[in-house]
Protein backbone atom coordinates (compact mmCIF):
# COMPACT_ATOMS: atom_id res chain seq x y z
CA UNK A 1 0.00 0.00 0.00
CA UNK A 2 1.63 3.05 -1.13
CA UNK A 3 1.88 6.38 1.55
CA UNK A 4 -0.55 8.26 0.05
CA UNK A 5 -3.01 6.12 0.25
CA UNK A 6 -2.27 5.25 3.68
CA UNK A 7 -2.40 9.02 3.96
CA UNK A 8 -6.00 9.27 2.87
CA UNK A 9 -7.21 5.70 4.84
CA UNK A 10 -6.32 7.94 8.07
CA UNK A 11 -8.06 11.12 6.82
CA UNK A 12 -11.07 8.95 6.00
CA UNK A 13 -10.70 6.62 9.36
CA UNK A 14 -10.28 9.75 11.57
CA UNK A 15 -11.95 12.46 10.28
CA UNK A 16 -14.78 11.81 7.86
CA UNK A 17 -16.00 8.58 9.26
CA UNK A 18 -16.42 10.23 13.18
CA UNK A 19 -18.46 13.29 11.38
CA UNK A 20 -20.37 10.50 9.05
CA UNK A 21 -20.98 8.69 12.20
CA UNK A 22 -22.02 11.77 14.56
CA UNK A 23 -24.06 13.71 10.92
CA UNK A 24 -27.88 14.54 11.70
CA UNK A 25 -30.01 14.07 8.54
CA UNK A 26 -28.30 13.80 5.39
CA UNK A 27 -26.73 17.68 5.22
CA UNK A 28 -23.46 16.23 6.20
CA UNK A 29 -23.30 13.46 3.45
CA UNK A 30 -24.24 16.42 1.17
CA UNK A 31 -21.53 18.84 2.94
CA UNK A 32 -18.61 16.22 2.82
CA UNK A 33 -19.41 14.71 -0.99
CA UNK A 34 -18.90 18.35 -1.84
CA UNK A 35 -15.96 19.37 -0.14
CA UNK A 36 -14.40 15.80 -0.90
CA UNK A 37 -15.15 16.32 -4.63
CA UNK A 38 -13.57 20.19 -4.51
CA UNK A 39 -9.92 18.33 -4.35
CA UNK A 40 -10.53 16.39 -7.08
CA UNK A 41 -10.82 18.73 -9.76
CA UNK A 42 -12.22 17.03 -13.92
CA UNK A 43 -9.76 16.79 -16.01
CA UNK A 44 -8.11 18.61 -18.66
CA UNK A 45 -9.86 17.88 -22.87
CA UNK A 46 -12.77 16.25 -21.30
CA UNK A 47 -15.94 18.32 -22.66
CA UNK A 48 -18.71 18.64 -20.48
CA UNK A 49 -22.37 19.59 -21.69
CA UNK A 50 -25.97 19.94 -19.39
CA UNK A 51 -28.28 17.93 -21.47
CA UNK A 52 -31.91 16.67 -20.52
CA UNK A 53 -32.33 12.80 -21.28
CA UNK A 54 -35.44 11.69 -20.76
CA UNK A 55 -36.88 14.19 -18.93
CA UNK A 56 -34.08 13.62 -16.35
CA UNK A 57 -31.47 16.14 -16.26
CA UNK A 58 -27.71 14.36 -17.18
CA UNK A 59 -24.24 15.72 -17.52
CA UNK A 60 -22.40 14.35 -20.60
CA UNK A 61 -18.84 13.80 -20.62
CA UNK A 62 -16.74 13.75 -24.00
CA UNK A 63 -13.53 12.05 -24.24
CA UNK A 64 -11.81 12.51 -28.08
CA UNK A 65 -14.60 12.86 -30.35
CA UNK A 66 -17.06 10.81 -28.42
CA UNK A 67 -18.27 8.71 -31.58
CA UNK A 68 -16.57 5.04 -31.40
CA UNK A 69 -16.43 4.51 -27.73
CA UNK A 70 -18.96 3.06 -25.63
CA UNK A 71 -21.87 5.24 -24.30
CA UNK A 72 -21.20 4.72 -20.36
CA UNK A 73 -24.50 5.48 -18.76
CA UNK A 74 -23.43 6.56 -14.97
CA UNK A 75 -24.70 6.03 -11.90
CA UNK A 76 -23.17 8.15 -8.86
CA UNK A 77 -23.05 7.34 -5.16
CA UNK A 78 -23.79 9.40 -2.26
CA UNK A 79 -26.14 6.75 -0.35
CA UNK A 80 -29.10 7.19 -2.39
CA UNK A 81 -29.03 10.79 -0.55
CA UNK A 82 -26.40 12.75 -1.65
CA UNK A 83 -23.95 12.96 -4.47
CA UNK A 84 -24.72 14.24 -8.28
CA UNK A 85 -22.90 14.33 -11.34
CA UNK A 86 -21.43 17.39 -10.46
CA UNK A 87 -19.48 14.96 -7.18
CA UNK A 88 -18.64 12.57 -9.88
CA UNK A 89 -17.49 14.20 -12.86
CA UNK A 90 -13.96 14.55 -12.17
CA UNK A 91 -13.19 10.62 -11.69
CA UNK A 92 -15.62 9.62 -14.52
CA UNK A 93 -14.05 11.72 -16.82
CA UNK A 94 -10.63 11.07 -16.41
CA UNK A 95 -12.27 7.45 -17.14
CA UNK A 96 -13.53 8.61 -20.98
CA UNK A 97 -10.70 10.69 -21.07
CA UNK A 98 -8.56 7.15 -21.38
CA UNK A 99 -11.25 5.76 -23.71
CA UNK A 100 -12.22 8.04 -26.00
CA UNK A 101 -15.99 7.77 -25.86
CA UNK A 102 -18.29 9.28 -23.75
CA UNK A 103 -20.22 9.18 -20.31
CA UNK A 104 -24.14 10.13 -19.51
CA UNK A 105 -24.34 11.32 -15.33
CA UNK A 106 -28.01 11.37 -14.56
CA UNK A 107 -29.00 13.83 -11.44
CA UNK A 108 -31.59 11.58 -11.04
CA UNK A 109 -33.98 11.97 -7.53
CA UNK A 110 -32.59 11.01 -4.31
CA UNK A 111 -34.12 9.83 -0.53
CA UNK A 112 -35.75 11.57 1.49
CA UNK A 113 -37.80 13.54 -0.35
CA UNK A 114 -37.62 10.68 -3.18
CA UNK A 115 -37.92 7.45 -1.74
CA UNK A 116 -37.35 4.57 -3.49
CA UNK A 117 -37.77 3.43 -6.39
CA UNK A 118 -37.51 6.93 -7.55
CA UNK A 119 -33.94 6.92 -8.73
CA UNK A 120 -33.96 3.61 -10.16
CA UNK A 121 -37.23 5.17 -12.46
CA UNK A 122 -35.49 7.77 -13.68
CA UNK A 123 -32.26 5.89 -14.74
CA UNK A 124 -34.68 3.51 -16.66
CA UNK A 125 -35.71 6.30 -18.45
CA UNK A 126 -32.78 7.98 -19.40
CA UNK A 127 -32.00 4.23 -20.11
CA UNK A 128 -34.98 3.64 -22.45
CA UNK A 129 -34.40 7.73 -24.36
CA UNK A 130 -30.83 6.75 -25.05
CA UNK A 131 -32.39 3.58 -27.13
CA UNK A 132 -35.36 5.92 -28.63
CA UNK A 133 -32.50 8.08 -29.95
CA UNK A 134 -30.85 5.07 -31.64
CA UNK A 135 -28.01 4.19 -29.10
CA UNK A 136 -27.19 0.50 -29.87
CA UNK A 137 -27.66 -1.10 -26.45
CA UNK A 138 -24.32 -3.55 -27.07
CA UNK A 139 -22.92 0.21 -26.89
CA UNK A 140 -23.80 1.04 -23.75
CA UNK A 141 -21.77 0.78 -20.96
CA UNK A 142 -23.87 0.73 -17.36
CA UNK A 143 -21.70 1.90 -14.46
CA UNK A 144 -22.13 2.98 -10.61
CA UNK A 145 -19.98 3.59 -7.28
CA UNK A 146 -21.74 2.90 -4.31
CA UNK A 147 -24.86 3.39 -3.91
CA UNK A 148 -25.09 3.90 -7.85
CA UNK A 149 -22.89 0.87 -8.39
CA UNK A 150 -26.59 -0.95 -7.16
CA UNK A 151 -28.74 1.08 -9.45
CA UNK A 152 -26.52 0.20 -12.16
CA UNK A 153 -26.83 -3.61 -11.41
CA UNK A 154 -30.24 -3.11 -11.00
CA UNK A 155 -30.60 -1.75 -14.60
CA UNK A 156 -28.81 -4.51 -16.16
CA UNK A 157 -31.21 -6.60 -14.72
CA UNK A 158 -33.79 -4.62 -16.38
CA UNK A 159 -32.35 -4.60 -19.73
CA UNK A 160 -31.60 -8.32 -19.59
CA UNK A 161 -35.70 -8.76 -19.41
CA UNK A 162 -36.45 -6.25 -22.26
CA UNK A 163 -34.00 -8.36 -24.70
CA UNK A 164 -31.38 -5.22 -24.71
CA UNK A 165 -28.92 -6.05 -22.65
CA UNK A 166 -26.06 -3.21 -22.68
CA UNK A 167 -22.19 -4.79 -23.44
CA UNK A 168 -20.81 -4.59 -20.51
CA UNK A 169 -21.17 -3.32 -16.69
CA UNK A 170 -18.70 -1.91 -14.29
CA UNK A 171 -19.35 -1.51 -10.65
CA UNK A 172 -17.33 -0.15 -7.92
CA UNK A 173 -18.07 -0.60 -4.41
CA UNK A 174 -21.93 -1.49 -4.78
CA UNK A 175 -24.25 -1.50 -2.42
CA UNK A 176 -26.34 -4.04 -3.94
CA UNK A 177 -28.15 -5.16 -0.30
CA UNK A 178 -30.46 -2.83 1.07
CA UNK A 179 -31.38 -6.13 3.59
CA UNK A 180 -28.17 -5.77 5.28
CA UNK A 181 -27.49 -9.57 4.90
CA UNK A 182 -23.57 -9.16 4.10
CA UNK A 183 -21.64 -10.85 6.93
CA UNK A 184 -18.82 -7.91 5.89
CA UNK A 185 -21.49 -5.27 7.49
CA UNK A 186 -20.21 -6.23 10.77
CA UNK A 187 -17.04 -7.98 10.13
CA UNK A 188 -15.42 -5.10 8.56
CA UNK A 189 -17.34 -2.76 10.89
CA UNK A 190 -13.89 -1.84 12.54
CA UNK A 191 -11.51 -1.80 9.77
CA UNK A 192 -13.75 -0.03 7.52
CA UNK A 193 -12.54 3.54 6.56
CA UNK A 194 -15.21 5.67 5.55
CA UNK A 195 -18.63 4.28 6.38
CA UNK A 196 -20.19 3.80 9.78
CA UNK A 197 -21.75 0.63 9.72
CA UNK A 198 -24.10 1.46 12.95
CA UNK A 199 -26.12 3.84 10.31
CA UNK A 200 -27.00 1.39 7.67
CA UNK A 201 -30.12 0.33 8.83
CA UNK A 202 -30.67 4.73 9.15
CA UNK A 203 -30.22 5.07 5.96
CA UNK A 204 -32.12 2.02 4.59
CA UNK A 205 -35.25 3.42 6.39
CA UNK A 206 -34.59 6.86 4.61
CA UNK A 207 -34.12 4.79 1.10
CA UNK A 208 -37.05 2.99 1.24
CA UNK A 209 -40.06 4.34 0.64
CA UNK A 210 -42.99 1.22 0.53
CA UNK A 211 -40.82 -1.32 -1.08
CA UNK A 212 -39.37 -4.07 0.80
CA UNK A 213 -35.36 -3.70 0.76
CA UNK A 214 -35.12 -7.04 -0.75
CA UNK A 215 -36.71 -5.89 -3.83
CA UNK A 216 -34.30 -6.06 -6.61
CA UNK A 217 -34.56 -2.61 -7.95
CA UNK A 218 -33.20 -1.88 -4.25
CA UNK A 219 -30.85 -4.90 -3.69
CA UNK A 220 -30.04 -6.74 -7.02
CA UNK A 221 -28.41 -9.07 -5.15
CA UNK A 222 -31.93 -10.48 -5.56
CA UNK A 223 -32.55 -9.60 -9.14
CA UNK A 224 -32.90 -12.41 -11.87
CA UNK A 225 -29.61 -12.12 -14.15
CA UNK A 226 -29.82 -13.87 -17.16
CA UNK A 227 -25.58 -13.44 -18.22
CA UNK A 228 -25.90 -11.48 -20.98
CA UNK A 229 -22.58 -9.20 -20.57
CA UNK A 230 -19.28 -8.89 -18.96
CA UNK A 231 -19.10 -6.98 -15.61
CA UNK A 232 -15.78 -5.77 -13.88
CA UNK A 233 -16.31 -5.57 -9.91
CA UNK A 234 -13.38 -3.52 -7.84
CA UNK A 235 -14.20 -3.50 -4.40
CA UNK A 236 -11.76 -3.01 -1.17
CA UNK A 237 -10.67 -6.10 1.20
CA UNK A 238 -11.60 -4.01 4.48
CA UNK A 239 -15.12 -2.45 3.45
CA UNK A 240 -18.19 -3.29 4.82
CA UNK A 241 -20.00 -3.82 1.38
CA UNK A 242 -17.61 -6.11 0.65
CA UNK A 243 -19.86 -8.95 0.48
CA UNK A 244 -22.12 -7.17 -2.10
CA UNK A 245 -19.78 -7.14 -4.61
CA UNK A 246 -18.90 -11.22 -3.57
CA UNK A 247 -22.17 -12.16 -3.63
CA UNK A 248 -23.39 -10.15 -6.31
CA UNK A 249 -20.53 -11.43 -8.88
CA UNK A 250 -21.46 -14.90 -7.73
CA UNK A 251 -25.00 -14.84 -8.80
CA UNK A 252 -23.96 -13.16 -12.36
CA UNK A 253 -21.49 -15.93 -12.72
CA UNK A 254 -23.85 -18.58 -11.81
CA UNK A 255 -26.04 -17.16 -14.64
CA UNK A 256 -23.60 -17.32 -17.04
CA UNK A 257 -21.77 -13.70 -16.91
CA UNK A 258 -18.20 -13.27 -17.39
CA UNK A 259 -17.34 -10.76 -14.12
CA UNK A 260 -14.07 -9.73 -13.45
CA UNK A 261 -13.93 -9.63 -9.14
CA UNK A 262 -10.48 -7.24 -8.46
CA UNK A 263 -10.30 -7.44 -4.47
CA UNK A 264 -7.78 -4.50 -3.49
CA UNK A 265 -6.35 -5.24 -0.01
CA UNK A 266 -6.86 -2.36 2.55
CA UNK A 267 -8.38 0.21 -0.56
CA UNK A 268 -10.97 2.10 0.73
CA UNK A 269 -14.57 2.69 -0.39
CA UNK A 270 -14.88 4.12 -4.12
CA UNK A 271 -10.85 3.79 -4.31
CA UNK A 272 -10.79 5.13 -8.50
CA UNK A 273 -12.36 8.52 -6.72
CA UNK A 274 -9.24 9.43 -5.17
CA UNK A 275 -7.16 9.99 -8.65
CA UNK A 276 -4.84 11.19 -9.22
CA UNK A 277 -3.44 11.37 -5.77
CA UNK A 278 -3.12 8.04 -5.17
CA UNK A 279 -1.23 5.61 -7.31
CA UNK A 280 -3.62 2.59 -6.62
CA UNK A 281 -6.84 4.80 -7.73
CA UNK A 282 -4.96 6.03 -11.05
CA UNK A 283 -3.69 1.92 -11.50
CA UNK A 284 -7.70 1.36 -11.11
CA UNK A 285 -8.96 4.01 -13.36
CA UNK A 286 -6.47 2.42 -16.05
CA UNK A 287 -8.31 -0.97 -14.98
CA UNK A 288 -11.37 0.19 -16.01
CA UNK A 289 -10.18 1.82 -19.14
CA UNK A 290 -8.92 -1.25 -20.51
CA UNK A 291 -12.12 -3.03 -19.78
CA UNK A 292 -14.13 -0.67 -21.56
CA UNK A 293 -11.78 -0.95 -24.63
CA UNK A 294 -11.90 -4.57 -24.42
CA UNK A 295 -15.72 -4.42 -24.99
Amino acid sequence: MSLRLRLFRGVMRHGMKPLLRRARGVGGAWAGLVAVSLLFPPPLGVGRRREVIGGVPCLRLTGGDGAAGPVLLWMHGGAHVAGSAFTHRAMVGRIIRATGGQAVLPNYRRAPEHPAPAGYDDGVRVLEALWAAGVAPGRIVLGGDSAGGGLAAALLAEAEARGKPPGGMVLLSPWADLTLAGASIRGNAAREALLPSERMSEMVGLIRGVLDPADPRLSPVFARWAGSCPALICVGTTEILLDDSLRLAEAMRQAGAQVDLVRQPGAPHVLAYLAPWVPEARAEIRRIAAFLRSL
